[in-house]
C-alpha cells in the first residue's frame, strides 16, 4: 500500500472508529423496564437522525391508533442485506483498499447498516462482467471434468471473505441463473430450459461449488435451485426455465440426496421467484419427498402481494419464508429519496412471515453497470465510475431503520391498527429491547401507540420513517 493510500485508509479507519463509538452509545443495551425510548428518523434532510423521543405515559387509550401486543409472536429474523453479485464484487475490487473497506464497513459493519445476509450467484447472472459457468465445455461433460471456480478467485471470493471479516455472522446463500449451456435445450447460458438427463450431473455441480467455496474459505449456508424459475427472459441474459415437476424431481431425487451424501448441511430453498407463484409452492411442498429436503421458500416481490407468503405459511408453518431479491432502479427520479416507499415494502414483507430482506446488487455504478442484461437496476449504493464517489439509494436509508436495530433472532410481534398512509411493524430483540418502525407515506399525522397499560403519542412528518426502541 502506497503512502497516499495508507493515509486515506487511516482516515477512513478513524472515521469508522468514531462512528462505531457513537453508534454503540446510541444503540447500546437498553433496559426495557425503565421505559426509556430512543428514536431515529429519516425525513427531509434527516438520515437516520437521532430525535427527541416521546415517553410512555401510564394508562393505555382504547382508541389508540396502533396497539402493540408482544405476547402474539411471529417469525424470527435472520437478517437484512444485499447481493454480492459478480458485478458488485468486480466494481468494489476496482477501488483502493481504503475506499472498499469504508463501503464494506458502512454496509456490514457494527457502525453501519449491520447487514448480516448476502446473496451470491452460482456462475453468471445478468449483473456480471461476462457470461460464464463453472463447467465451460463445447460438448456435454456429465462427469464435470472441466469444473472450476477459478473465475471467482480473481475478485469474488476475496470480496466475500473481506465482507465476512467485517461481519463474522454474515449468512451467505447462493442462486444459479443458469446451468452450464450444455445441460440446456439450446446449448446456451442465455435463456432456454434445463434438460432432465443432466439432473445427476447438476446435483454434483452444486456439491462441487459448495465444496470449492468452502475450500477457499467461504461457507455457503443455503442454495436456491434456480433464480426465477418461471422465465428465461427471452434469451437476453443468463437464465433458465424450470418447470414445476422438474424442480420437484431435482430436489427430491438429486440435489437433496447429493447434499446429504456429501455431508453438507446447506439448506435448500425453492422457487426464488414472485409472490404470484404461491400455488406452485403449495404443490411442491405437498409432496412429502420434496418437503423433507426443503428448508423454505425464496420470494421476489416484483409481481403479486406479500400476503402470498402468509398463505403458504398457514399451510406449511414449519417451512420458512425468505425475501431474496428486490432493488432500486437508477433511472427513477426518486432513486435517492424513496425511502418511505421502500420502508412500506419492508414492513409488508416482515408482516407476512419473511425471515430476511435481501436487496439486489449491493453496489453498481451510476449507469447500473457492470451488466450483461436488459434491466436498469441500481445498487443499494452507487459508486461513480470516474470519481469513485459513493452515493446512497432511498433503499439504503430505509434499510437503516431495520438492519441497525433489529437483531438476528429478533421476533416479530403483533402491532394492530389500520391508519391511512401509515405502515408499522414491531419486533423484540434477543437482548429484550423492543423496536417499532413507523412509515408515513402521506401527510403529517399524529399517532397514538398503546402497549398494555401505557401509551405514547408521536407526530410523523410526511414521507418519513421513524424508529422507536426501548
Amino acid at each position: 500500500m502506497g503512502r497516499s493510500d495508507r493515509r486515506t485508509f487511516l482516515k477512513f479507519s478513524a472515521l469508522a472508529a468514531a462512528g462505531a463509538s457513537s453508534q454503540i452509545q446510541a444503540l447500546g443495551a437498553l433496559n426495557p423496564a425503565d421505559g426509556q425510548i430512543k428514536a431515529w428518523r429519516t425525513a427531509g434532510s434527516q438520515r437516520f437522525a437521532s430525535i427527541e423521543a416521546p415517553a410512555w405515559q401510564a394508562g393505555a387509550v382504547s382508541q389508540a391508533n396502533i396497539h402493540l401486543d408482544p405476547d402474539q409472536r411471529y417469525q424470527r429474523v435472520l437478517g437484512f442485506g444485499a447481493a454480492l453479485t459478480d458485478a458488485s464484487c468486480y466494481l468494489l475490487e476496482q477501488l483502493d483498499a481504503a475506499r472498499r473497506s469504508a463501503i464494506l464497513e458502512e454496509c456490514f459493519g457494527a457502525s453501519g447498516l449491520r447487514f448480516s445476509v448476502a446473496r451470491t450467484t452460482v456462475g453468471a447472472s445478468d449483473y456480471s462482467v461476462s457470461a460464464y459457468s463453472y463447467d465451460e465445455s463445447a460438448t456435454p461433460d456429465p462427469d464435470l471434468t472441466h469444473f472450476s471456480i477459478e473465475h471467482d478467485r480473481a475478485y469474488i471470493l476475496p470480496l466475500l471473505r473481506e465482507a465476512r471479516q467485517v461481519n463474522s455472522d454474515l449468512f451467505y446463500f447462493s442462486s444459479p441463473w443458469s446451468p452450464p449451456g450444455w445441460m440446456k435445450a439450446g446449448g446456451s447460458l442465455l435463456g432456454g430450459s434445463m434438460r432432465k438427463q443432466y439432473f445427476p450431473a447438476y446435483a454434483q455441480y452444486f456439491v462441487k461449488f459448495l465444496q470449492g467455496y468452502a475450500g477457499d474459505g467461504v461457507k455457503i449456508q443455503a442454495v436456491t435451485v434456480q433464480n426465477e424459475v418461471d422465465t428465461d427472459q427471452d434469451g437476453r441474459m443468463p437464465q433458465a426455465l424450470w418447470g414445476q415437476e422438474y424442480e420437484m424431481d431435482f430436489v427430491k431425487g438429486h440435489l437433496g440426496p447429493a447434499l446429504q451424501k456429501a455431508s453438507l448441511d446447506t439448506k435448500i430453498w425453492i422457487l426464488d421467484h414472485n409472490y404470484n407463484l404461491w400455488g406452485r409452492v403449495v404443490d411442491e411442498l405437498s409432496d412429502p419427498d420434496v418437503y423433507k429436503f426443503v428448508d423454505g421458500v425464496a420470494w421476489h416481490g416484483y409481481v403479486g402481494s406479500p400476503s402470498a407468503m402468509t398463505r403458504v405459511h398457514d399451510m406449511f408453518p414449519e417451512k420458512h419464508a425468505y425475501w431474496t431479491e428486490g432493488g432500486p432502479d437508477y433511472t427513477e427520479p426518486d432513486y435517492a429519496t424513496n425511502w418511505a416507499k421502500w420502508s412500506s415494502t419492508f414492513t409488508g414483507i416482515l408482516r407476512n412471515w419473511a425471515r430476511c430482506i435481501v436487496s439486489w446488487n449491493l453496489a453498481l455504478d451510476e449507469k447500473g453497470r457492470p451488466d450483461i442484461g436488459p434491466f436498469s437496476c441500481g445498487g443499494v449504493v452507487t459508486v461513480n465510475s470516474q470519481t469513485h464517489e459513493v452515493s446512497r439509494s432511498g433503499q439504503f436509508h430505509a434499510f437503516a431503520h431495520y438492519s441497525k436495530v433489529v437483531q438476528r433472532e429478533a421476533q416479530i410481534f403483533s402491532s394492530r391498527g389500520d391508519v391511512p398512509g401509515i405502515d408499522h411493524v414491531a419486533a423484540e430483540n434477543p437482548d429484550g429491547s423492543r423496536v417499532l418502525i413507523l412509515t408515513n407515506q402521506g401527510r403529517e399525522q399524529q399517532v397514538q401507540c398503546a402497549l398494555h397499560d401505557q401509551s405514547l403519542t408521536i407526530t410523523l412528518p410526511p414521507d418519513s420513517i421513524t424508529t422507536l426502541m426501548w
